[in-house]
């Protein structure tokens, strides 16, 4: 996922997005510890894609405030 996709965003389909992430990746490592997990390339994909989604959020919540 691109950051300007994310930044085109608003801040409600972003904290979605967020939460839809972070199911998928509760989801994969249960997948992961059962060994029906094959993608394993999609884990660290999700966990940089929940790490730009929270920077993005964290500086909209910074600016606003200055």
């Amino acid at each position: 996922m691109k950051v300007a996709d994310l930044r085109a965003k608003s801040a409600d389909e972003l904290k979605q997005m967020l939460l839809d992430l972070r199911k998928e990746s509760f989801n994969m490592r249960f997948q992961q510890a059962s060994g029906q997990f094959e993608n394993t390339a999609r884990v660290r994909q999700v966990r940089r894609d929940i790490a730009r989604i929270k920077t993005l959020l964290g500086n909209e919540k910074g600016a606003t405030a200055a």
